[in-house]
């Protein structure tokens, strides 16, 4: 049984911790939540759910391919580092991991994908929120390094919800 002083130290505690993520920097990605169907130019390539974790400071997104590819991302303001960060898995065994740079409708990620069999791959990855409220999402990859970039994917999200 919980004693009555505790349960009152929990409810305050869970509501500081929940003002605590309408910051406004937990809702710099807000433009990206929603249903959205992928392209990659005409063609239909992916089906992505991008919401709020329970508590509100994370942004999920959950991503699947018609040929059964998926992944997962988890992005948050990290209070420590002052930027955003991006972990993502999928079913390839590649995971990423990404610090952010919001601009005014974009997130600017940087970062490294290690693919299963040990290639690591760096990447620049920015989402931005175009005027009709569809979202863009483009990448460059290098695999030297950083000597050369060259593009990766340029994805459309449209809103389906």
């Amino acid at each position: 049984m919980i004693r009555r002083p505790a349960l009152v130290l929990a409810l305050a505690l869970a509501g500081t911790a929940r003002a605590a993520c309408e910051a406004p920097e937990h809702h710099r990605l807000d433009f990206w939540l929603g249903r959205w169907e992928v392209r990659d130019g005409d063609q239909v390539v992916a089906e992505s759910v991008i919401e709020r974790s329970r508590e509100g400071c994370a942004v999920i997104e959950h991503y699947r391919e018609g040929d059964g590819h998926s992944g997962t991302s988890i992005n948050f303001s990290d209070p420590v580092l002052h930027r955003w960060r991006q972990s993502w898995d999928d079913t390839t065994g590649s995971v990423g991991e990404f610090v952010g740079e919001p601009g005014e409708g974009s997130m600017a990620f940087t970062g490294e994908t290690h693919r299963a069999d040990g290639k690591r791959i760096l990447r620049r990855m920015t989402l931005t929120k175009l005027p009709d409220g569809r979202v863009r999402q483009h990448s460059l990859a290098s695999t030297d390094g950083g000597a050369t970039w060259k593009p990766h994917y340029d994805y459309i999200y449209r809103r389906i919800d």
